[in-house]
Order: structure tokens, then C-alpha cells, then sequence
């Protein structure tokens, strides 16, 4: 747990010293709170050499390496994007707008889960919504009042990456367990079989990153805050909090997925090349 620390607007880091915790300045020993450095262009487009380097690998293979590029390209135009539109966002005085960013979010995870299971996409829509949202917003809702105490309440800059993190780790887990009961039942087991293998093949990521956190890697969270200046212990905790919501959203949601599917035992749920 943080604590009963409200988190405002302006960062507020914990003192690790003594038993009492004392806001102030982030300090790591010695040395005072880093602030973010910007990247200049020509230093960012440094970063792509490796991609060129994995381009020129594909197409000397004669595969398909504009696939690869395409990919890239639309990324860096999806995070222009999505820069542009968060700082409009975290200018909003309104909690409207982040409900609307919430929304749109848990629409389009509820599409982008049922992409192995294009047939029947439009049947399955609903199941995996309600799924999504039951082990997502309640998740949230846990997380920003309960556990981070946010003061407003709907701070965007807060709900909304946040939000992001839990939407895209419920969609994850419900398209894994959506794919792997549907390939169980064309084998012939029955729902009550494949449901204990489809829940565990959803939890099968984030279970192995729950092994390697700490150990093989440092997540994304964690790391910009140590780079921001955040003491380590700080920032773990927040780590912990992020994997614990991941791994409840994401379970909760593919768990609530196939309790759904209960009464469609008979009716065998092809995938994306299935004639149904």
C-alpha cells in the first residue's frame, strides 16, 4: 500500500529516512531530483538504426520488411497523436473528457480483443465488453481512490495512463483466452475443460513477468521514475501496485469472459478461419 498520501498535481515524494514520512523534494542520496531531459530530433533518429539494421535484414531474406516499416511509421504518427491529444486533455478542468477518453479506450480494446476471432466478432462483442469492463473499471476505481487517493479524483494525468496500462493488459488476457477456448472446443472438449486451460494460457505473460520483474528487467514505470530522480524504494512501490492491477484486471476480465460463454457449450467457436 502508498499510504493515505494524497497525490496532487505537483509531485510528492515520501522521505525513506526515519519512520515518518516528510514531504519534500525528491532526493536519491546526494543528489538532487533530475529533471526529464528532452531528446533532440537528430539524437531520437538515432534510434532507428537498429530498425534499419532489422529492415535491411528482412529484405535481404525476401520477407516482408515493408510490413515492418509500416509498422514503425504508423507508430511514430500514433504518438504524435497521442502527445498532442494528452496535453489537451490534461489542460481539461471538466472530468467529462476523461470519461470519454475511457470510454473510447474500452471500446476499441473490446474490438482489437476479438481480432483472432473475426467470424464472429459482432456476436462476441458484447461478452467481452461487459468482460473488460467489470475487471478493468473496477480495478481502476480500486487503484485511484483507494490506493493513490486522487485529489481530483478523475486527475487525468494519473486515470488515463493508468487506464491505458489495465485496458490493454485486460485486452491481452481476454484475447488469449478468447483464442485458446475457441481452438479447445474444435478439439472436442467440452466448456468445463476448456475453460481451467483458456484462463491459464491468458495468465501465462503476466504471470512470467511477475517471475522476471526486478530480476530480468525493470518495467517502464519504474525505470522513468528512477530516471526522473525518484528514490528506488518509491518507485517500487508504485511498481508493485501496477503489477498487482495488471494481473487482477487481466484475470478477472478473461475469467469473466469465459464465465460467459457457459451457455454457448454447444455452439463450437471457430477462429478467424473458421466457416462459422
Amino acid at each position: 500500500m502508498l499510504g493515505p498520501t494524497r497525490v496532487s498535481r505537483e509531485r510528492v515524494a515520501s522521505s525513506t529516512r526515519g519512520t515518518s514520512e516528510e514531504h519534500h523534494p525528491v532526493t536519491f542520496g546526494k543528489t538532487k531530483a533530475l529533471e526529464m531531459q528532452s531528446i533532440p530530433l537528430a539524437n531520437l533518429a538515432l534510434s532507428f538504426l537498429p530498425v534499419m539494421v532489422v529492415v535491411a535484414i528482412l529484405y535481404y531474406w525476401k520477407m516482408k520488411a515493408f510490413q515492418s516499416i509500416y509498422a514503425m511509421s504508423r507508430m511514430v504518427l500514433q504518438l504524435l497523436f497521442v502527445g498532442y491529444l494528452l496535453v489537451s486533455i490534461f489542460e481539461a478542468e471538466t472530468p467529462w473528457i476523461v470519461i470519454l477518453v475511457l470510454g473510447v479506450m474500452l471500446v476499441l480494446a473490446s474490438w482489437i480483443a476479438l481480432r483472432p476471432l473475426q467470424q464472429r466478432r459482432w456476436e462476441l462483442l458484447p461478452r467481452v465488453f461487459v468482460s473488460i469492463a467489470i475487471g478493468s473499471l473496477v480495478t481502476i476505481a480500486l487503484v485511484t481512490q483507494a490506493v493513490l487517493h486522487l485529489e481530483p479524483r478523475w486527475n487525468p494525468r494519473f486515470v488515463i495512463p493508468l487506464s491505458g496500462m489495465i485496458f490493454a493488459n485486460a485486452m491481452n488476457c481476454v484475447s488469449l483466452a478468447a483464442e485458446r477456448y475457441a481452438a479447445e472446443k474444435q478439439n472436442g472438449l467440452s466448456y468445463l475443460e476448456a475453460r481451467p486451460i483458456a484462463l491459464r494460457a491468458a495468465l501465462i505473460p503476466i504471470t512470467n513477468s511477475l517471475f522476471s520483474v526486478g530480476i530480468v528487467s525493470l518495467p517502464g514505470m519504474m525505470t522513468g521514475q528512477i530516471l526522473e530522480g525518484v528514490s528506488p524504494l518509491i518507485a517500487v512501490r508504485y511498481q508493485i501496485m501496477v503489477m498487482c492491477m495488471v494481473f487482477g484486471s487481466g484475470g478477472i476480465s478473461a475469467a469473466c469472459y469465459l464465465w460467459s460463454l457457459r451457455n454457448l457449450d454447444s455452439a463450437p467457436l471457430g477462429g478467424s478461419n473458421s466457416p462459422l
